[in-house]
């Protein structure tokens, strides 16, 4: 069988997202660096591939295009990655709550505060306080839920884990410090090496 291929911008967390995970269950893949400041996902090329003109975007070896990296991490861990998603239906449900609220509580002020300090170069006083305040929130909610728990949604690590660790390990990069937040940082930690250990 033919190999994934990967439309991906390597200083993107949702991109990430998908490298880790086809690492994780062991699929080979072709990486194709498609950078977003450079305008690449708004070419003719590859906007025929995916209207949406976001990365990253996965490609089946029957040549299916995937966008959006929660869909495409659920897809690889259900058809390749068993042990990343519970079986049991609640189990599964919260890992899905943890992958809705990440794109809508989490990413939209922490990945977003990160790319405008880090790669925009904005000054504090041009970026919307509310990213700060609201990317604090986050992550101040991620921190309760890991003094009761191992991993994000549960005892067991599963593709919650990837989504939400993409932007939080960069969090400082968008000028929060996770020295705030111990058990965050601790779990950064322990997934980071999870990675690692998956690609040996």
């Amino acid at each position: 069988m033919s190999a994934y291929k990967v439309y991906g911008d390597s200083l993107s967390g949702n991109c990430l997202k998908v490298k880790w995970t086809l690492d994780l269950v062991g699929r080979s893949y072709a990486w194709i660096e498609t950078s977003v400041l450079k305008g690449e996902t708004r070419s003719e090329k590859f906007l025929a591939l995916n209207p949406a003109g976001q990365v990253p975007l996965l490609i089946t070896p029957a040549g299916e295009p995937l966008a959006q990296s929660n869909a495409i991490i659920l897809y690889l861990a259900e058809a390749h990655g068993g042990d990343l998603l519970p079986k049991e239906t609640f189990a599964r449900a919260k890992v899905y709550e943890w992958l809705f609220w990440e794109q809508y509580s989490h990413e939209p002020y922490i990945a977003v505060r990160r790319f405008q300090k880090f790669y925009l170069k904005k000054s504090d006083a041009d970026i919307d306080p509310k990213l700060m305040e609201k990317g604090l929130a986050a992550l101040t909610r991620m921190e309760r839920q890991l003094r009761a728990s191992s991993w994000i949604a549960g005892e067991e690590f599963s593709v919650a884990d990837i989504s939400l660790v993409a932007y939080t390990r960069a969090a400082d990069e968008g000028g929060f410090d996770l020295n705030a937040f111990p058990s965050v940082k601790g779990w950064v930690a322990r997934v980071e090496e999870r990675f690692r250990q998956g690609m040996r």
